[in-house]
């Protein structure tokens, strides 16, 4: 195992000495798994979602070795082919135990798609995959399908960003997916999401294909405390002390918000100052945000005035539960309501802004500090 340098990380997922409380979550995500209940995983982006479901598929392989545990985001994917092709990818060989094995099943399964026999570049061991053909992108989901639950082994496949498939061009994906999923029991989904408008929709409208079909899970920031405490242990064996008023400043400033304040501690931990105080707070804020600011700009300077006007507004009240009222428009001469509704919907459409039961907030919080000093 490689040794971790800095035990804050911003990406990927190493073991639970590196990953931040969630038990109660990890939990109840292995519980539900465990028996038979698909889950609906949704929070804002950067909450610690895919952290909760490598965390959760760690402890799974942990208690039986034979199980599969299988991950893939599809933000990227564009249409069925796409989504067909990264499933078929990510899953495909990982079920048998020898290559004569996996070459046989394949060739017993697999009609829409062809063989591809290469080699690993470096170990040199043989491997075989699937050339996947986008017009037989039904036929070879069908046959993955036939793959899973033909191994009888138990798989735990993560899907992220699955709102995406609600914007790919062709009919009935939804109801395709949803007569495999339900039907194969050794199978178990996580769908997982960080557009809630659109993972609701999917999953709570009635004339939809997954209407009540999963068990829901709200991911919410972690709990204080727990999080003070891991961030001192770790900047500890760093020979850096951190206050618990200190980490609460810190924990406040961020709103809570996992990878946001992860990465300011990754920092102070670069650094390595004696004491974590206002100072080195604000060093490692100023370098974080002096790596971001030609993005910033960038994308600010593509707003439009009403668009920016709004954004700099919500950064600067940090949350605005009533984005119509007569107080928040006079304080930051904001045009009339229809102006305001306008730009704000372009906000929330590209992920600058977003919506919680406390009101509308800047997403990335960064931007939102870098925001306020214009």
């Amino acid at each position: 195992m490689n040794k971790i340098l800095n035990p804050f990380l911003i990406y990927g997922y190493e073991n639970p000495d590196y990953f931040c409380d969630r038990v109660t979550e990890t939990a109840a995500l292995i519980s539900a798994l465990r028996n038979g209940r698909n889950v609906t995983l949704m929070s804002p982006r950067r909450m610690g979602k895919t952290g909760l479901i490598m965390n959760s598929f760690y402890q799974i392989r942990k208690e039986d070795e034979n199980a599969r545990c299988f991950y893939l985001d599809v933000f990227s994917t564009k249409n069925i082919s796409d989504f067909v092709s990264l499933l078929g990818k990510t899953v495909m060989g990982q079920l048998d135990s020898s290559l004569q094995k996996i070459t046989n099943t394949f060739v017993d399964i697999f009609r829409s798609s062809k063989l591809v026999f290469t080699s690993d570049p470096i170990s040199g061991v043989p491997q075989v995959s699937l050339d996947f053909h986008p017009h037989e992108a039904e036929n070879t989901l069908r046959e993955i399908f036939n793959y899973l639950q033909r191994s009888e082994k138990e798989c735990f496949i993560a899907i992220d960003e699955f709102q995406q498939v609600a914007e790919y061009p062709e009919q009935g994906f939804e109801a395709l997916l949803r007569s495999y999923v339900q039907f194969c029991s050794n199978v178990h989904f996580v769908f997982s999401g960080s557009k809630q408008h659109l993972m609701s929709r999917i999953f709570d409208e009635p004339s939809r294909p997954f209407y009540r079909s999963t068990e829901k899970m709200q991911l919410y920031p972690l709990d204080q405390a727990a999080y003070c405490a891991f961030a001192q242990k770790h900047l500890s064996s760093n020979n850096i002390q951190l206050t618990s008023d200190r980490f609460s400043e810190i924990y406040s400033q961020l709103s809570g918000h996992t990878w946001y304040i992860q990465y300011l501690l990754n920092k102070i931990y670069e650094l390595a100052p004696e004491v974590v105080d206002q100072q080195a707070i604000q060093e490692a804020l100023r370098r974080i945000l002096l790596s971001e600011t030609d993005t910033y700009q960038r994308l600010y300077d593509g707003l439009t005035r009403n668009q920016a006007q709004l954004l700099v507004a919500i950064a600067k009240e940090v949350n605005v539960a009533n984005i119509n009222g007569n107080v928040f428009i006079k304080k930051y001469n904001l045009k009339g309501t229809s102006s305001i509704n306008k730009a704000l919907q372009h906000l929330v459409d590209k992920e600058f802004v977003f919506k919680d039961k406390n009101g509308y907030s800047v997403y990335d919080r960064y931007m939102a500090l870098w925001l306020k000093n214009i």
